[in-house]
């Protein structure tokens, strides 16, 4: 004979089931389930507004509106606006001494760079100097794009000394280059 609340699930059964949460418990069941919605509802809503607003506002981590070292916001300017080799170049005519020696340094000077056809270009003093300078130019050029990266400085031109204004006589029309303008 089975007994009350045997395994074959007779109406005695001794398995006592949960009791079902009534009064004050069902109101805290209740209370919990919608302020876990009103949650998920409200993030799901902060998300939205932060990102119409362009993210976080505050807080202790950093985001891409906090201010940054001055270093840091040239070099992504550099970066953004493909200026990386005439600023390196630009670099270079600052340390122009350090490069080439102080005796060289003190007889010819980087004039500028053309960047499309990467020629540096030098002016010296004497024309002594000028063919110095184009008897070192291989040894800079590797010089400098050791420095800079490869392929950024392919060629020196060296100019002498500049000439004196020729100036002919007590008058002289605006703009005139001197005898040599009227005969070509």
């Amino acid at each position: 004979m089975s007994e009350p609340g045997g395994p074959d699930g007779a109406p005695g059964d001794a398995r006592k089931a949960a009791p079902e949460p009534s009064g004050v418990d069902l109101a805290r069941v209740a209370l919990r389930a919608a302020k876990e919605a009103a949650r998920a509802r409200g993030d799901v809503a902060q998300q939205k507004k932060q990102a119409r607003r362009g993210g976080l506002r505050s807080g202790a981590r950093g985001d891409r509106r906090d201010p940054m070292a001055l270093g840091a916001a040239i070099n992504r300017l550099l970066t953004e606006r493909g200026w990386e080799a005439p600023a390196a170049v630009g670099g270079v005519m600052g340390r122009w001494p350090e490069i080439v020696g102080e005796d060289v340094a003190k007889h010819c000077e980087p004039e500028r760079y053309d960047e499309d056809e990467r020629v540096l270009i030098v002016r010296c003093d004497s024309t002594a100097w000028a063919t110095n300078l184009r008897l070192l130019a291989p040894t800079l050029v590797a010089r400098l794009n050791e420095d800079l990266g490869h392929g950024t400085v392919r060629l020196i031109k060296v100019n002498g000394p500049g000439g004196p204004a020729r100036r002919y006589g007590p008058l002289r029309a605006p703009g005139s280059t001197g005898p040599g303008d009227t005969y070509g």
